[in-house]
């Protein structure tokens, strides 16, 4: 039912972090929710989960159980968020991936991208001068 659930990567900052991680993680979510390839059904996974996070209607109500009750609250976004990213293609949440790695962590470019090599020749200059 989950297509690559173990190899995919989703997001892998550079410097750490797991603040930085969220951030990226929310930013990717965002850029595949406003993406028309994207299937509005699919779109529909983390927008349920965000609407059980601000209902009044609870599985686990906290005045219960308050950490569980919480804690039904950050499982329910977390599936919702993984189905969906799990769910859609690979291709394009590949592309919003290295999008997002590439505007936020320029070190990442620089240890991906190949050197530049010139061509040229090389010149003695202090010995023409002398001619």
């Amino acid at each position: 039912m989950f297509k690559n659930l173990n190899k995919r990567s989703i997001i892998q900052s550079q410097d750490g972090g797991l603040v930085k991680d969220v951030i990226l993680y929310v930013k990717l979510i965002w850029s595949l929710m406003t993406d028309k390839r994207i299937n509005f059904f699919l779109k529909l996974l983390p927008i349920a989960s965000l609407v059980y996070l601000v209902s009044p209607i609870d599985l686990l109500p906290g005045m219960v159980l308050p950490v569980i009750g919480a804690l039904d609250d950050a499982a329910v976004i977390w599936i919702g968020t993984t189905l969906f990213m799990n769910l859609c293609p690979e291709e394009i949440v590949e592309e919003h991936r290295r999008s997002l790695l590439k505007g936020t962590s320029p070190k990442w470019q620089e240890q991906h991208e190949e050197p530049e090599i010139v061509d040229a020749e090389a010149r003695d200059i202090t010995g023409e001068q002398h001619k």
